[in-house]
């Protein structure tokens, strides 16, 4: 049978050489006026002759009378071609959303997913899913029956179809989808149990994470290691290193042999919270247990040594590594070079630098950027222009924590129009602006009472679609305290909860200051109350601004009673609390109550500095025979500066 009219001679006569010439080259011309301008009626296709095209690989045919198939001859043809995923996989290219239903789409998945690698079956499902034609239930109900209609007992097409939603991080639906099949007597390969569970961990979807590990031990579904490693993640991301250390007991009662990822996940779970001796001890187990540390066992451990200020331990860990012809990763010398960075110790940390370099290991952007940032905080400007050189050179792209970096620093030193040039080159080259590089932006406008134009970037902020974290209301809210803009700072606190962002501790104590350094300790007053009403505990700085507040004011009395209030908050007065009550007894002409808080200050422990020796000067009598009485062996002031400080009094 004939699929194509063949032309006749006529017809062949009435082309022109140019159409001609084109079509001899496989170029179709646009519009041939010389042909009929009726239209050829498309070729009537069966289910039979689509599978027959299909079968013989006839993929141009198929491509042109693919808008003339309807659903029925599709899933036909699909059915028929049941045994052949490969070729059905081809034929998934030429399905038309508009002639297709979610029969054609699941006999094609429930065919497909025979496939030998799951990695093409999973391409198609994710098309699927992200299309939005058909909802979850829909889908898992159209599975089931294209199994029962191509008589198949094997479940892959649904342990796939809940692997696509895993791999779009679409966990609601992974977990409604493992219910479904549950409901249908249909066990989920432990595979694919594994990948439910990663990404519920990854996600923090920790309560639906341990649901699913309860009904995979109900429906006696057969953990494996991996299984136990997730889990045992998932603890020491919640702070349950004990409850860590039982899994790892419990997989050897069941004959599952724990392996390195085990005890290095909670070797590091010990050295996160700071517990480098519960790490160590956990580490030598490890050893007596026939598990041989790696370079991660170890570069946990240095991460650890590290961040204590324990250099010298990091170091002979580094060497250990060397003797048993281990290579430290990028990520171990990363956290050495951070640390010394942190120290301040420019000089060790490009030591590890270069050695790493020696060694064959590629500096990372994280590299580059603790070293920018240790320059950046010395102020070395032209080391860090050199750094962004050599960053090029390497074909290291500066990311959003470089720049954030560079601004910050540039904002710290006052230089806002640097800064600002560098936002404006962060958004040329397509980096995304964080919270970090608008909270330094709006600091620097803060800093040089630019308070209209932070304004207008924390609106631009918002317009962009851009919700201000706390940090950065936080930092407009301040601007305005300083500035002594408190109604403003007000409008700020309101459009925080418009949007839904909860203040902090430091919101609060941000415009009590700011009520306070106006004389307003009423209205400190009155947000204070409102913190606890929130649930927000004040902290000292919470007390000791509204101490400061009553004591700038002459109320000494009510300064002594916040004092109490915080003593039973179960808060120690602290240096700030005692200089701002003696300042202000000092100046109410109470200096004997000032030269009582003086020794209570004194027999706790607490130095006094220069700000407290002038106000007793100033505000007690008999000032000489004061000093003379009282004992500085737990001061640091010297007799020959008291001498001075006394000097015509």
């Amino acid at each position: 049978m004939r699929l194509f009219k063949i032309p006749n001679l006529r017809t062949l006569n009435n082309l022109n050489i140019t159409t001609i010439a084109a079509t001899t080259q496989g170029q179709y011309p646009q519009q041939i006026t010389s042909l009929p301008t009726h239209k050829t009626k498309s070729p009537h296709i069966t289910p039979q002759s689509l599978h027959k095209s299909i079968a013989s690989s006839q993929w141009h045919f198929i491509e042109q009378v693919s808008d003339t198939l309807t659903p029925t001859t599709i899933s036909t043809a699909l059915h028929n071609l049941r045994t052949s995923p490969a070729l059905v996989l081809k034929f998934t290219q030429y399905l038309n959303p508009n002639n297709t239903n979610i029969e054609c789409y699941c006999l094609s998945i429930a065919i497909i997913s025979q496939l030998p690698s799951p990695k093409s079956p999973l391409q198609f499902i994710k098309t699927v899913i992200n299309s939005r034609r058909f909802s979850y239930n829909d889908v898992f109900d159209g599975l089931v029956n294209a199994r029962e209609r191509l008589g198949m007992s094997s479940s892959v097409m649904f342990d796939l179809w809940i692997r696509g939603f895993c791999e779009l991080k679409r966990a609601d639906e992974v977990f409604k989808c493992f219910y479904l099949m549950k409901q249908k007597g249909v066990l989920p390969r432990i595979e694919t149990c594994n990948d439910m569970l990663s990404l519920f961990v990854t996600l923090n979807y920790t309560h639906t994470a341990w649901v699913l590990f309860a009904e995979m031990f109900r429906l006696k579904i057969s953990s494996t290691v991996y299984t136990y490693n997730i889990m045992i993640n998932l603890l020491c991301k919640e702070g349950k290193l004990k409850k860590a250390k039982e899994f790892v007991a419990n997989m050897e009662e069941l004959g599952l042999k724990p392996n390195v990822v085990s005890y290095n996940t909670i070797i590091n779970g010990y050295c996160v919270k700071r517990d480098l001796d519960g790490a160590q001890r956990l580490f030598e187990k490890m050893k007596v247990k026939g598990v041989k540390p790696d370079s991660y066992s170890y570069g946990a451990l240095v991460s650890g040594m590290c961040k204590e200020g324990r250099f010298n331990e990091a170091f002979y860990l580094l060497c250990k590594m060397e003797e048993l012809g281990l290579v430290p990763t990028a990520i171990t010398y990363n956290t050495l070079i951070d640390g010394y960075c942190n120290k301040g110790n420019l000089e060790m940390a490009f030591c590890y630098k270069d050695e790493m370099v020696k060694k064959g290991i590629r500096p990372s952007g994280s590299t580059y950027n603790s070293l920018i940032h240790a320059l950046t905080f010395e102020g070395k400007e032209s080391e860090v222009e050199d750094m962004m050189e050599e960053m090029e050179r390497e074909q290291l792209v500066p990311d959003a924590i470089t720049y954030n970096i560079l601004i910050n620093g540039y904002c710290r030193s006052g230089k806002a129009q640097k800064a600002f040039s560098l936002h404006d080159e962060m958004i040329s080259k397509g980096i995304q602006p964080t919270h970090v590089t608008y909270t330094s932006l709006i600091n620097v406008l803060n800093k040089r009472n630019r308070m209209t134009e932070a304004d207008n970037l924390f609106a631009k902020i918002i317009d962009q679609g851009v919700v201000p974290d706390v940090v950065m209301f936080n930092a407009l809210i301040d601007g305005h305290c300083v500035n002594k803009n408190m109604n403003r700072a007000l409008l700020v606190l309101k459009e925080m909860d418009r949007l839904n962002v909860i203040p902090d501790e430091v919101t609060y104590n941000t415009l009590m200051q700011g009520h306070c350094r106006e004389g307003n300790v009423e209205e400190a007053i009155r947000v204070f109350d409102e913190m606890k009403k929130r649930g927000i505990k004040p902290d000292y700085i919470s007390f000791n601004t509204l101490i400061s507040g009553y004591s700038r004011r002459g109320d000494t009395k009510e300064a002594l009673m916040v004092r109490d209030v915080m003593l039973s908050s179960g808060y120690k007065p602290t240096l700030l609390t005692y200089n701002a009550l003696i300042q202000g007894l000092c100046k109410n002409k109470e200096g004997h109550i000032a030269q009582e808080l003086f020794k209570e200050m004194v027999s706790n422990g607490i130095s006094p500095d220069d700000s407290t020796y002038y106000s007793l000067i100033e505000g007690i009598q008999n000032v000489g025979e004061f000093f003379e009485k009282m004992t500085f062996e737990h001061t640091w002031l010297k007799k020959k500066k008291r001498r001075n400080l006394l000097k015509g009094f």
